[in-house]
């Protein structure tokens, strides 16, 4: 039985902690809020106001299964929100090619199960939205990241694929690029890569100082994430937004030097942060 409702339909993926949580309880005050989650054994506190809903977005069929249950329930979605994914960090070498294309099948081709199997009912009416949301890493990259940063790159193409595609019949596309934002994926979501401990690696040694340096980035420049929740906010309640948002000081300082400096002295400054 569909449910009748004048506010916002708004599906959110990965919602167990981090941006999705935060984003679950500040648009529920005013939407009716879809918060999704691989496993719903993680809701510590649920909200009330909040439908909670099991979808691993590596499964096709918890992908259907969930959105089903959204079509009958509600009958549309007004927005879209692709937030699930995760980092995984380490030199090219030390990936295994299972640790890429776990990377991919979260960070890139569950938003596009998602997405593929969302549009007909986010095309019900005109002026929904599907907000994406890469990262910095998505447009400017560093090392030790090259499987992030190579799926958040694939989400960044997608992205402005659909943002022309869809502009037409008035669902709109967007892409958010934080930068460094006090959430888990620095924690308790973040990854190494296979042979990252590996003492015969060429790269042991730079990845013991990738180690070292991102915790001490991590700890001056992490920013307060509610900067993006304000952004997500304001994108929904607006008439056209944007394709791209840039957000965070660090996002921004990184995307403008990289536009001004020739590539070679952005590659060392790059390097000289991340690897010393």
């Amino acid at each position: 039985m569909s449910h009748k409702t004048n506010k916002k339909i708004i599906l959110i993926t990965g919602c167990s902690s981090g941006f999705g949580l935060l984003f679950s309880n500040e648009l529920s005050k005013s939407s009716t809020v879809i918060s999704t989650m691989r496993d719903l054994q993680k809701i510590s506190n649920k909200n009330k106001d909040i439908d909670y809903l099991q979808l691993d977005v590596t499964n096709t069929q918890s992908i259907n299964e969930c959105i089903e249950i959204v079509k009958n329930k509600y009958g549309k979605i007004d927005v879209l929100i692709n937030n699930a994914g995760y980092g995984i960090g380490g030199f090219f070498e030390d990936l295994s090619e299972e640790d890429i294309r776990k990377q991919f099948e979260t960070n890139f081709f569950g938003l596009v199960n998602v997405t593929k199997a969302a549009l007909p009912l986010l095309t019900k009416n005109k002026g929904s939205k599907i907000i994406n949301i890469s990262s910095i890493a998505g447009i400017s990259s560093s090392p030790a990241l090259s499987a992030y940063t190579s799926s958040k790159w694939a989400v960044e193409g997608l992205s402005e694929c659909l943002y022309h595609e869809y502009a037409p019949i008035g669902l709109h596309v967007s892409s958010i690029a934080p930068g460094p934002f006090k959430t888990n994926i620095y924690t308790s979501n973040a990854k190494l890569a296979t042979n990252f401990h590996n003492k015969n690696s060429r790269f042991y040694e730079s990845s013991k100082r990738f180690l070292i340096n991102q915790n001490k980035l991590v700890k001056k420049y992490l920013e307060d994430p509610k900067i993006v929740v304000k952004l997500v906010l304001k994108i929904i309640n607006m008439k056209n937004p944007k394709y791209r948002y840039i957000v965070g000081k660090n996002a921004i300082f990184e995307y403008i030097l990289k536009q001004v400096l020739p590539f070679n002295l952005f590659s060392k400054i790059i390097n000289k942060l991340f690897i010393g």
